[in-house]
């Protein structure tokens, strides 16, 4: 499709509006983004934020043809466009005067949502619903909380993997969070099994749904919410494959390459977990021949 500067506008206003509202978010969350690199992205817990911002992009990206369609029809929202763009003004304000960088990106949720409003109109907004909503996951998540959820979730990732990996034969022990293995002790961290890998999980998870665009509610709601065991399952599967590989090969190649290389089993074993659930909702739902 070729692209031209009218069809995006709506009179002689839209145009500008939109720049200035580009500039704006440019100046203000340029700052933010270099906070980000040097204080999260950089750490294994919740380095997976420019993916998050990538993917935004990219599904804004999918939508450009209906954007533009939109955007010629323009209708520009009144006070409520305002609101909610005043308010994403306000929380990006006290985050940035408190230093608390939860608030300046989650900030970006509601500027971006009212901006488009006010420029081009709800219709337009609603088009990026799921694009602007998934930047929630790139929200860092506040510490006290990721502490308090993460303990019990470690607890029972280790749990479930001991028990599994002594009924199939293996002199597993576990005391707390540390599981023993043979000569070996392995600690099982916050990004292994905690509350920011279930998270990465579960926007994983709603990006498949997204993408492959099943019309009912009932099911997606259904798919959404047991996104959570399967994330919970992928975890395991995870540890369990470090505990072997330290058990067959030596703590050095537990905590090497092959430890970054689980990372990436625990999302295609994720991705085809959801697959398979997705399958078995076909079949609940009723929705196999509609596809």
């Amino acid at each position: 499709m070729k692209f031209e500067l009218s069809a995006w506008r709506s009179g002689d206003s839209a145009l500008p509006a939109l720049l200035v509202l580009a500039v704006g978010l440019l100046v203000a969350f340029v700052p933010v983004v270099g906070q980000l690199a040097r204080q999260v992205w950089n750490t294994d817990e919740q380095g997976h934020g420019p993916i998050i911002f990538g993917v935004v992009l990219w599904l804004a990206w999918r939508r450009r043809d209906s954007l533009a369609a939109s955007a010629r029809e323009a209708q520009p929202a009144s006070w409520d466009g305002w609101l909610v763009l005043v308010a994403g003004l306000l929380i990006y304000l006290v985050g940035r005067l408190q230093n608390i960088l939860m608030f300046q990106v989650f900030a970006l949720i509601p500027l971006l949502s009212g901006g488009i409003a006010v420029t081009f109109g709800w219709k337009t907004a609603r088009l990026l619903a799921f694009p602007i909503f998934f930047i929630l996951f790139a929200v860092p998540l506040p510490g006290p909380v990721v502490d308090m959820l993460t303990q019990p979730l470690k607890q029972g990732v280790s749990w479930v993997a001991e028990h599994l990996l002594y009924s199939a034969g293996y002199p597993v022990a576990r005391s707390g969070v540390i599981l023993s293995v043979g000569p070996y002790q392995l600690l099982v961290a916050d990004a292994c099994a905690g509350l920011n890998s279930m998270f990465s999980l579960e926007a994983l998870g709603l990006l498949y749904m997204n993408i492959v665009g099943h019309t009912s509610r009932w099911r997606n709601i259904a798919l959404a919410i047991l996104i959570i065991p399967v994330s919970f399952c992928s975890n395991i599967v995870r540890v369990m494959i470090l505990v072997l590989v330290t058990y067959y090969f030596g703590d050095e190649a537990g905590q090497g390459f092959v430890h970054d290389f689980a990372g990436m089993v625990l999302f295609i074993v994720a991705l085809t977990l959801m697959m398979l659930v997705d399958s078995v909702l076909d079949i609940v739902f009723g929705t196999r021949k509609k596809r």
